[in-house]
């Protein structure tokens, strides 16, 4: 491997926000979406999973909630693992680790003999399905210019959206006749063959150059900006513009006077979204259930209200490119809030599937670019430690909740679920308006806080790269 001799700042940043988009750029969308699809297809596959298990008397309803909070344990320790592995020794390293885990361990869930065999395996599962958000979205805002950041933010989400719709297809296909294990033998293979797929994958030289990693950094850069080259003269980069400098910095840094802002916004967003996107995809079928349905209406129903994860995403291309990730969510956060509080009171079949449809893609929606935004919230020494901290709340959160929305549901109804989370909505919405930090259209280094401390106004710097960035494009 020949030799490259760095004599000059990298400007890793700089560099990578002009490039047009090309083959490299569609490449890692084509591999990001496709794990999205399978950590989406398992996340959720327990709705049905579990709706069929306890109709077939495997398992009873505290057993269910067992298996979706000791999910969930897995989920945030798992987040928080990658999110320290992917600071301490690369994007790489990391990304591969949590795809390999939960696919063997879905594989290993197939062959469960019971409850008690199947609990922790899920957790196990967890533990590797954690991270696949984190890695994807953070990738993501480290690779691809800014100017189609948010645009590919929504477009991975339609991955993400698509995995969660088809499993209430696909499970309304296969446990019928094959049975409920089947579904985890289908989510294993997709994503060890993600995972085969994906060994090939660059780290990122963002992170490269702010380890002091400066030629391996180079080395990826001439890659990509060789094989950009080949399609169109490549645009200069601003060589005046915010340059990483290698440093190291602990995590309580998150809690330092400059951006404990910040984590706490991100770790509210993160509840928010997280609960409620767990409460609509995770347990209707359930509800629907325990009011009398048969398991064959329940699923039916369901998967017209999940038609809305694909709904959430497409909408979300075009709401991430114009408003950005902030106002995308202050939007359908007050969406949220709205819709939940005409559902409880609507009795016709055909109106509750067609609002729950619409109130399913503003959570969906919600969800990913509350969680996509969270990691440009973070300068890349401790991006996915901040994103993975307020990850790990949220999931932590949702230990929690299994019992403490069967304790609303016994008592209120669907209603009173739904309107609990359209209060969450609310809070959140209005959190963003007042706090939020606006990233659209701005490179992630201008986003430093130890360079700019103003969150609310764009500096002049950030201005001038947008405007160059668009004159490119």
């Amino acid at each position: 491997m020949k030799s490259i001799q760095v004599r000059t700042p990298v400007h890793a940043g700089a560099r990578l926000d002009r490039l047009p988009i090309g083959p490299f750029h569609r490449r890692v969308l084509t591999l990001l979406g496709l794990g999205m699809f399978f950590d989406s297809f398992d996340n959720n596959l327990s709705a049905s999973v579990l709706a069929a298990m306890l109709d077939g008397k495997w398992s009873t309803l505290e057993e269910n909630s067992l298996f979706l909070s000791w999910g969930y344990f897995g989920l945030m320790l798992g987040v928080w693992f990658a999110g320290w592995l992917s600071d301490r020794y690369g994007r790489k390293i990391a990304y591969q680790f949590n795809l390999a885990v939960f696919g063997f361990m879905a594989l290993l869930a197939a062959c469960a003999p019971s409850m008690e065999w199947l609990i922790p395996i899920r957790f196990l599962m967890g533990i590797g399905m954690g991270a696949e958000y984190l890695m994807a979205y953070g990738l993501l805002a480290e690779f691809f210019p800014l100017a189609s950041r948010a645009r590919c933010l929504g477009i991975v989400a339609i991955a993400s959206g698509v995995g969660v719709f088809l499993t209430a297809l696909v499970a309304m296909a296969v446990i019928p006749t094959f049975g409920w294990r089947a579904m985890f033998v289908i989510g294993g293979v997709g994503t060890l063959w993600v995972w085969w797929l994906r060994r090939h994958l660059p780290e990122s030289p963002r992170w490269l150059e702010r380890v002091g990693r400066n030629a391996e950094a180079e080395e990826i850069l001439q890659q990509i900006e060789g094989e950009a080259a080949k399609l169109a003269p490549l645009p200069p980069y601003a060589t005046d513009a915010p340059r990483a400098t290698p440093r190291k910095v602990p995590v309580s840094i998150l809690f330092s006077r400059k951006v404990i802002g910040r984590t706490l916004v991100a770790i509210l967003v993160n509840v928010t979204c997280l609960v409620g996107a767990y409460i609509m995809s995770g347990w209707m079928p359930t509800f629907f259930l325990q009011q009398g349905m048969s398991v064959t209406k329940s699923l039916a129903f369901n998967a017209a209200m999940m038609t809305g994860w694909v709904l959430g995403p497409m909408l979300s291309v075009y709401v991430a490119d114009r408003f950005g990730p902030r106002k995308g969510v202050i939007t359908f956060g007050l969406v949220c809030a709205a819709l939940g509080a005409v559902y409880p009171f609507l009795s016709n079949p055909v109106a509750i599937a067609g609002c729950g449809m619409l109130l399913v893609a503003a959570v969906s929606l919600c969800l990913y670019l509350g969680l996509g935004g969270t990691l440009e919230l973070f300068p890349t020494e401790y991006r996915f430690r901040g994103a993975g901290l307020a990850q790990t709340v949220g999931r932590g959160c949702l230990i929690a909740s299994p019992m403490i929305i069967m304790g609303i549901f016994r008592t209120y109804g669907i209603g009173g679920v739904i309107g609990a989370v359209s209060g969450l909505y609310l809070f959140a919405a209005l959190l963003l308006a007042v706090a939020g930090v606006e990233t659209s259209k701005r490179s992630l280094e201008s986003l430093d806080p130890d360079q700019h401390g103003d969150d609310r106004q764009r500096d002049s710097t950030s201005g001038q790269a947008e405007i160059a960035v668009q004159a490119n494009h």
